[in-house]
């Protein structure tokens, strides 16, 4: 198993590999923001391939076995979080030019997403912020999440980052995994519009490096 990246070229390969493996991170926050699944998948598609963005191939390190994809580790400086999120617009005004969703669904996503905005706890500039770490479910159990995530770990530590962050819904059997790592919760949220529609609590995990 290789843990490496991909350029642009290879990325396009991998698009609806990367789409399922982003969506398995947080099924219920994302069917909540999203309101369909097609609309999910377009935007987080269509990110995967655009450099700069929120789930841009550019800060995504992934397994290979061969040429299968078996797992993505999403991250970036905990500033660039909140600036990849404003990359999306042009995104969905050319999926809205598609006709792939109206401008009713998007306003409705919008509203969604601000909702589900607040789970966020501010990540600081110091800390090295895990977006998403997935792997396939038929190779779970085989230590790829944990070479992810070591690796992760030890590239925030290199370029001087003095925390990992990470956010994680409570009911996700990935907690005590996280723990397992050393990561420690700072903080519980819970959206109450969002909660009433099925999103868990989130929790903020850090872990220190120094």
């Amino acid at each position: 198993m290789d843990i490496t990246t991909v350029d642009r070229d290879r990325a396009a390969q991998y698009t609806d590999d990367v789409v399922e493996l982003v969506y398995n991170s947080g099924p219920p926050t994302y069917d909540y923001q999203f309101v369909t699944r097609a609309a999910f998948d377009r935007l987080i598609g269509d990110s995967w391939l655009a450099e700069g963005t929120l789930c841009g191939y550019d800060e995504t390190t992934v397994a290979l076995e061969g040429d299968d994809l078996l797992g993505i580790e999403i991250g970036y400086a905990g500033p660039e979080f909140d600036r990849r999120k404003r990359t999306l617009r042009p995104l969905w005004e050319s999926i809205i030019e598609d006709g792939a969703v109206t401008h009713d669904e998007l306003a409705e996503i919008a509203r969604r997403s601000y909702l589900a905005s607040y789970l966020n706890a501010v990540i600081p500039a110091s800390a090295y912020y895990v977006h998403a770490l997935s792997v396939r479910p038929d190779h779970h159990g085989q230590g790829i999440g944990a070479a992810l995530m070591k690796d992760a770990i030890d590239r925030a530590a290199d370029e001087g980052y003095r925390v990992v962050h990470l956010d994680v819904l409570s009911d996700n059997p990935a907690v005590k995994f996280y723990e397992a790592f050393g990561f420690e919760v700072l903080a519980q949220t819970v959206a109450p519009i969002p909660h009433s529609h099925g999103v868990p609590m989130e929790q903020r995990m850090s872990l220190d490096l120094r």
